[in-house]
């Protein structure tokens, strides 16, 4: 194999994924800062018996179990896998171990900034809106022990009667001295520990169908239109006459299209599918906890947990290749005359660049096969 020219990483580029650290911190900073803000406070009524739950003190999900379960372990299982099972069978016996090493770090850090981002912004827009919503909780009377002798003192709207329903009042009526307590019991919308465990947990669910190949089987349009033999006649693989002038006449085969399709691809283990469902159940349970424990409404939960799941799905295609058509790949890194941005007219952020031919030697030690992605498709470190 020829001697490689290695090349270090141009500095400036490295920067840029350092700023990109940084603001997925200062994403999480903002969400820290949103839950020492005393949020707004919706009227209520005292007769309302959505909020009349009693008040749970030792839950069943505790915020410390939600960081272990929706942040440590997803860290430790993506890097874990990172570092094991990365690159995976594009390597071959004579790929050179600082390649291979360049290639599991890679991975590892995009797989933690994709957590990162899913994590930091649900926990920032989240607590955002808990402060700008100021919706009550279901225990919020429970907590609140409101000054129902004084009542007319605090009505702020409605009709009706203290005893027939219908008055609104504010929260200056709770007798509770824990400010902690009652400002957390307008923190209803959205559910917190739904979206942070659906951002999480999807991730990780994401992360290990796409490391895994667990995907349901489909056909790769250039495998069976240019390198199968021509379906009988009635049974083509395009809506293009046989007769049209860019379709020649070519000789057919015998294989019906069904045929050549079903041998194109096929269902993983499923055992893999329950491996990627667990994410999934636990997310499930943690916001089913949420109702039980009467911490909030359906719909606090049922948003918490859309917000949560989008959120990770975005992030994770912001730093990963589809999972179909990825092979298990995550993007490459930017070329560096791209690090810091891109004005109108120029596409997308990778591209040949001197640090990245560097390497280019050291593709003879990879093994290329069909789906697998080599350091010159945008791997390489």
């Amino acid at each position: 194999m020829p001697t490689a020219t290695r090349r270090r990483l141009p500095l400036s580029l490295i920067l840029s994924y350092v700023l990109d650290w940084i603001i997925i911190v200062l994403i999480a900073v903002a969400g820290a800062l949103f839950t020492l803000t005393t949020p707004n406070h919706h009227p209520f009524s005292p007769t309302d018996p959505s909020i009349a739950y009693p008040y749970v003190v030792k839950e069943k999900v505790s915020t410390s179990t939600l960081v272990l379960v929706a942040l440590v372990a997803p860290g430790i299982i993506t890097a874990l896998v990172c570092l094991i099972f990365a690159p995976g069978r594009v390597a071959s016996r004579e790929m050179p171990t600082s390649l291979i090493w360049r290639r599991k770090l890679w991975e590892w850090n995009t797989a933690w900034m994709g957590l990162g981002l899913a994590l930091a912004t649900a926990f920032m827009i989240t607590d955002g809106m808990k402060n700008l919503f100021g919706k009550p909780r279901p225990d919020l009377l429970a907590r609140c022990d409101p000054d129902m002798a004084n009542l007319q003192k605090y009505i702020v709207g409605g009709f009706g009667t203290a005893t027939s329903g219908g008055l609104l009042v504010s929260w200056q009526i709770c007798r509770q001295t824990n400010l902690s307590i009652l400002n957390d019991g307008f923190a209803s919308f959205p559910s917190g520990h739904s979206s942070f465990s659906w951002a999480g947990l999807t991730y990780l669910s994401l992360f290990l169908c796409s490391k895994f190949a667990i995907a349901i089987p489909y056909l790769v349009p250039s495998a069976y239109r240019s390198s199968m033999p021509r379906p009988i006649s009635g049974d083509r693989l395009s809506d293009t006459p046989l007769n049209h002038p860019k379709n020649p006449p070519q000789p057919t085969s015998p294989i019906p299209l069904s045929q050549i399709m079903r041998s194109q691809a096929a269902a993983p283990p499923t055992y893999l599918l329950i491996i990627a469902f667990i994410p999934i159940g636990a997310a499930i349970y943690i916001s089913s906890t949420r109702w039980s424990d009467f911490f909030h409404h359906g719909f606090d939960i049922i948003f918490g947990s859309l917000m949560g799941f989008l959120l990770a799905w975005g992030s994770f295609r912001w730093y990963h290749a589809p999972i179909r058509r990825g092979a298990g790949w995550a993007w490459g890194p930017r070329s560096l005359e791209k690090a810091w941005g891109i004005g109108m007219g120029v596409q997308g952020y990778a591209s040949e660049s001197e640090w990245k031919r560097g390497d280019e030697d050291l593709e003879n030690g990879v093994r290329r096969t069909d789906g697998q992605i080599g350091a010159d498709d945008g791997v390489e470190v």
